[in-house]
């Protein structure tokens, strides 16, 4: 078994949730969860199939994102992993959908940073192990980073 560090590409403007499921019927219940979550959202995404034909699905509503959003899911290669990459909305906002999604096993990640994924490859084919995600601590949040916390939230209308 080999490990591989595959970098998840994706606009600054944007944000990318990484997943797994199991089912062909995965591509169209994501899309229809995105949809009725946040209709204003633009995104597109993409399944890897892990028997038949084995192919990437996509949906969107965007063309551009949905080929970014299946570029990312070749290059991770991994059966049974999504890629939604998504603007004008936050994971926050359709992430609890997406995860009562039937099919939808697990998240590896809702994010705007940069990330990597980390993909075990033996000889039948590749899984997802983890994410990295972002960037490592500097160090414990201060009273003043705290204070400027509570204010960003407040500020962006995520709290009163």
């Amino acid at each position: 078994m080999e490990l591989k560090s595959v970098k998840v590409e994706f606009p600054e403007t944007a944000n990318v949730i990484i997943g797994q499921t199991h089912f062909i019927k995965t591509a169209e219940d994501l899309y229809e969860a995105i949809v009725t979550a946040v209709p204003q959202a633009k995104f597109g995404l993409a399944f890897c199939e892990a028997s038949g034909p084995c192919l990437i699905r996509t949906e969107g509503n965007d063309d551009r994102l949905t080929r970014i959003a299946a570029d990312n899911a070749e290059r991770i290669g991994a059966g049974h992993t999504f890629v939604v990459v998504m603007e004008n909305s936050y994971p926050i906002n359709v992430l609890n959908r997406i995860k009562g999604v039937q099919e939808v096993c697990s998240i590896f990640c809702a994010t705007s940073n940069p990330v990597d994924a980390i993909v075990a490859e033996n000889e039948r084919g590749r899984g997802v192990v983890g994410v990295i995600d972002g960037e490592k601590p500097k160090g414990i949040e201060t009273a003043k980073d705290a204070e400027d916390r509570k204010a960003f939230l407040r500020k962006i209308g995520y709290k009163r």
